[in-house]
């Protein structure tokens, strides 16, 4: 399995956190992280490209149009998450994903300027 970096999600993202759409929480990713059934409702009335944008990898074996596709979410579809840029980094880092884990590590330091 080969995750590229979804160059579009950190435009995305930077978009975001530039307009204030954060969440500067504490705690665990789990918390915050949408479930199945958040993303089939997310799905049901967005465009497969707009689930996209909310993942910074983006694994190109599987099918364009599914949900496999896109991994290391970062969001709750409608704020960045503190701790799911966290969450992503870290795993990124273990999983040897570099340019995902940097582009992790890059929007959290503009999250939390923006936070500050």
């Amino acid at each position: 399995m080969s995750i590229t970096l979804n160059k579009a999600a950190v435009t995305f993202a930077k978009s975001l956190i530039k307009d204030g759409k954060i969440k500067n929480d504490e705690g665990h990713w789990g918390q915050h992280n949408p479930g199945s059934t958040q993303e089939n409702a997310f799905l049901k009335k967005h465009e497969i490209e707009e689930y996209a944008k909310w993942h910074l990898g983006e694994d190109k074996s599987q099918g364009e149009d599914t949900k496999g596709r896109y991994k290391f979410p970062y969001g709750d579809f409608k704020t960045v998450h503190r701790d799911g840029l966290i969450a992503a980094k870290e795993r990124a880092a273990q999983q040897g994903y570099h340019d995902i884990e940097k582009a992790a590590d890059e929007l959290l330091g503009a999250l939390e300027k923006k936070a500050a």
